[in-house]
């Protein structure tokens, strides 16, 4: 019985509300996100469709689920995934690495082109992983 309005538990509105609150604060708080060098303004590129799927996929790692369809790639570096995007008659990839505490750590946005990821694409997802290991090596020291 509900105390406050005399009836069972499960007929108050006000207790029902009350459960519902108390279950999203229960709920742990997204990470944030870091965009890394362009990575942001890459993705803005994108098309309408292919932006909302990223930020839906980057919604579900911020909240500790994995993305729809996914591919970790650990020659990039430890702990990194590339989210896959097939839209339209191109291929959208988002970079990420979700390991550390504080952030998930967006390396790059790029639009795939052929069966291989091209060098370049490779080249500037190493030095971003190279740039948030090494800060966050000087911030512990």
């Amino acid at each position: 019985m509900c105390a406050r309005k005399r009836k069972p538990d499960r007929e108050c509105v006000s207790c029902a509300e009350e459960d519902r609150y108390s279950l999203a604060r229960q709920r742990k708080k997204p990470k944030d996100i870091d965009w890394r060098g362009s990575s942001r303004d890459d993705l803005l590129t994108f098309p309408a469709e292919a932006r909302a799927t990223a930020g839906r996929e980057l919604r579900k790692v911020q909240f500790g689920e994995e993305p729809a369809d996914f591919k970790p790639v650990h020659d990039w570096g430890a702990g990194v995934t590339e989210i896959r995007l097939d839209q339209e008659k191109n291929a959208y990839r988002v970079v990420y690495i979700a390991r550390f505490e504080e952030f998930i750590y967006v390396l790059h946005s790029f639009v795939k082109k052929t069966q291989r990821t091209r060098r370049e694409d490779v080249k500037i997802i190493k030095d971003r992983y190279r740039e948030v290991v090494n800060e966050r090596r000087k911030k512990r020291d």
